[in-house]
């Protein structure tokens, strides 16, 4: 595959806006993505070739509540001098066929892709003219890609459906299908550390030792460039499992509902600034310093990869 021109920012979540909504998030807050002013919603708009003069389309397809997410993600770019800011209220197939919607996409700098279920962004958009379109787009222009919760597990080629976090371990339990097919090699979970899902990743690269499990945590994301460098931004962590050197597992000989067994799985652990090479399968550990709530800075090394 060619080696493509545009930008991926994966997202861990901060207040799922969907399905997964619990009593203890408070979806009405008005600041309730403030952890992405200073951060991560800021790093999108750098990382766009026209910066606050960027077009932003918010695709809340994969939230229950599209109304209330679109006007929260107008309100917090236009809180970052971003003014072109438009909603895709996409709720089918066909609405994903729409003319005016084709030509929206076309015309974006950035793209965001909501939270919610990741299931109805793969249902929705799989093998539609919308979904080339991005995928063309990614590949051959400055173009940004964002995605956060769901949007974010449903960005790599397979992704992960399925599966409650106590019984992870166990097989059958954790479900994977096809995602919408950004980045290939990797498989993303979020919410990762809040909700204990540590075992449907390991479950995830048990069963595929070839793929890169991304494990994202709240207010913590990859910026993904050339599809090939993640350079972690966010204040939370991401845990990355690497397959690669499994010695043996019994995923393949135990029945439906036992557990499974492991041996030699590879876990790294990354935070702000730290960088990993996806093809290498290098990592590069960088220093931060906190200067404010919010804003860190990065010690140069010369070591940077390359």
């Amino acid at each position: 595959m060619d080696v493509p021109k545009g930008k991926l920012i994966i997202i861990g979540g901060a207040v799922d806006m969907g399905s997964n909504v619990s009593a203890q998030e408070h979806i009405l807050q008005p600041d309730y993505i403030k952890f992405f002013e200073k951060g991560i919603l800021r790093r999108i708009i750098t990382e766009s070739a026209k910066h606050e003069g960027s077009t932003v389309e918010v695709i809340t397809t994969a939230s229950q509540i599209p109304e209330l997410v679109g006007e929260e993600y107008i309100k917090s770019f236009n809180q970052l001098n971003v003014e072109h800011v438009n909603v895709l209220h996409i709720k089918s197939r066909e609405d994903a066929a729409n003319e005016d919607y084709l030509d929206r996409i076309r015309k974006a700098d950035v793209v965001m892709f909501s939270g919610g279920d990741q299931l109805r962004l793969t249902a929705i958009f799989g093998g539609t003219r919308f979904l080339q379109i991005l995928k063309q787009r990614y590949q051959k222009e400055h173009f940004v890609i964002a995605g956060t919760s769901a949007g974010a597990a449903a960005a790599s080629t397979h992704m992960i459906y399925r599966g409650q976090s106590n019984e992870a371990l166990v097989k059958g339990e954790v479900q994977i299908t096809a995602g919408l097919g950004f980045i290939d090699g990797v498989i993303v979970d979020t919410h990762f550390v809040q909700r204990g899902r540590i075992g449907r990743l390991f479950y995830a690269v048990a069963s595929n030792p070839g793929i890169l499990g991304i494990g994202l945590g709240e207010d913590a994301g990859l910026l993904v460039t050339e599809g090939n460098v993640m350079e972690a931004i966010g204040s939370g962590l991401i845990i990355l499992v690497d397959g690669k050197s499994i010695v043996e597992t019994n995923i393949y000989d135990v029945e439906i509902g036992s557990p499974v067994s492991i041996e030699n799985l590879k876990v790294h652990v990354m935070s702000i600034f730290d960088k990993y090479e996806l093809h290498q399968h290098r990592m590069l550990i960088k220093k931060a310093v906190k200067i404010e709530e919010g804003v860190f800075l990065t010690v140069p090394d010369t070591s940077d990869l390359q």
